[in-house]
């Protein structure tokens, strides 16, 4: 069987670098077309840099990475540095990537990726802020019907958010890029809060993939840890979540999950929800349905697949 082909859009951060590695790490299943970075959890000089530290971390300095849009459509950027920082870098002691940022935007770069491949053939994987990906769709239409799948890590529906009272943190980011995409009848997959709140970087799921005998598993289990420790003293329990690599368990082991097809609507007007997203869950307005929206999880199942991955990186 082929490999299913990829391109990542990504705002790296913590959990979006291990998710990067997850995929590096099933290479036999998946085929990174390209990594795209995005302004979100840290500002893009910072995203980009760091998706390059870690394809060298895997052993992969060939994946194309490239820097996509510096800030939100219509609002200033708001970044998670407090928690992301410079992680990659202190404590993990990764040097400056010597892999080269490739010139082309990334907007342009997922839009001749999906032109140049037969319909249907590459999924879109967000780990982060929607913003590129809106874009690519508002300068090019056509690639909407070539899109295979759009896996999206954002959004809320019966939980509450992570960043205000209402909205997960990389649909609030930009709510309007948010809009379009769901808007936009592209086949979407979403991992909310409803699902990573339940994978939990408890002890001994970290303690195996520190016993992991290479680098990557031992430096991923010191990225969830810090990971869990910026986080605990403001959620708790959920603090532990592990978000972003729930979308490449996704593409690897959808059995994993569960959930249903309903219509999401993004809240873009008002201040106290903007960023919020509406899943009619029951069907109550009658809109279409847009977005396949997990809810369920085998939490113990993506932790071993995980470990079982991350143990085949150098």
């Amino acid at each position: 069987m082929m490999p299913r082909r990829i391109i990542i859009d990504t705002d790296p951060g913590i959990d979006d670098a291990v998710a990067i590695l997850l995929v590096l790490a099933a290479s036999e299943e998946i085929e990174v077309v390209g990594i795209v970075a995005v302004a979100g959890n840290l500002p893009l000089a910072e995203t980009e840099r760091n998706a390059r530290r870690v394809c060298e971390l895997a052993g992969r300095p060939d994946i194309a990475v490239h820097a996509g849009c510096a800030r939100p459509m219509l609002r200033p950027l708001a970044t998670a540095a407090a928690i992301h920082g410079d992680t990659l870098g202190e404590k993990l002691g990764l040097p400056e990537p010597t892999m080269p940022l490739r010139a082309q935007h990334g907007v342009d770069f997922i839009i001749d990726s999906l032109r140049a491949a037969e319909p249907g053939t590459v999924a879109l994987c967000a780990l982060g802020p929607l913003t590129d990906i809106a874009l690519a769709l508002l300068k090019a239409p056509d690639i909407a019907g070539r899109i295979g799948e759009l896996v999206i890590m954002g959004g809320a529906g019966f939980e509450i958010g992570n960043v205000t009272p209402a909205a997960e943190f990389n649909i609030h980011v930009d709510p309007h890029a948010a809009a379009i995409v769901l808007a936009s009848g592209v086949p979407i997959t979403m991992i909310p809060l409803d699902v990573t709140h339940r994978v939990l970087s408890t002890p001994p799921r970290l303690a195996a993939l520190r016993a992991l005998p290479n680098r990557c598993g031992p430096a991923v289990a010191t990225l969830l840890g810090d990971f869990e420790e910026a986080r605990t003293s403001r959620f708790g329990e959920r603090g532990k979540a592990l978000h972003d690599p729930c979308v490449i368990a996704y593409l690897l082991r959808p059995d994993l999950f569960r959930g249903r097809e309903v219509n999401v609507a993004i809240e873009t007007a008002s201040p106290l929800t903007a960023g919020m997203t509406v899943v009619d869950w029951w069907g109550v307005t009658g809109r279409p349905a847009n977005a396949k929206f997990m809810t369920e999880v085998d939490a113990d199942g993506l932790y071993d697949l995980l470990t079982a991955r991350l143990a085949r990186l150098p």
